[in-house]
C-alpha cells in the first residue's frame, strides 16, 4: 500500500492495542482470541490475539489446529492494559 505520494505505508506493530494480530491487517478488533501453548506455558497463562469479524475464524482455526485456542472473547471484555501477543 502507499500514501498519495507514492511512499510505501507501513504496517502497524502486531501490538497495536485495539487492531486485528491477522498480518497486514489494519482493522479494529472485535474479539480477542486466547490461547496457550502448552509447551512453553503454565496451564493457567492466557496470551491475546485480537481479531476482526473477517479474521475470527482463520485465526481461531490455526490456533485450534494445534490445540492451543482456549477461549474467545468479545474484545471490550479484555482488560485494557491486555495488548495482543504474538
Amino acid at each position: 500500500m502507499t500514501s498519495p505520494s507514492g511512499a510505501p505505508i507501513p504496517e502497524p506493530p502486531a501490538t497495536a492495542p485495539g487492531i486485528c494480530s491477522a498480518k497486514g491487517c489494519t482493522s479494529a478488533a472485535e474479539f480477542g482470541l486466547l490461547w496457550n501453548n502448552p509447551k512453553l506455558h503454565t496451564p493457567d497463562r492466557r496470551k491475546v490475539w485480537l481479531a476482526c469479524a473477517e479474521h475470527r475464524e482463520s485465526l481461531g482455526a490455526f490456533l485450534g489446529a494445534r490445540g492451543f485456542l482456549k477461549d474467545v472473547v468479545p474484545a471490550s471484555a479484555l482488560e485494557t492494559e491486555t495488548a495482543p501477543e504474538g
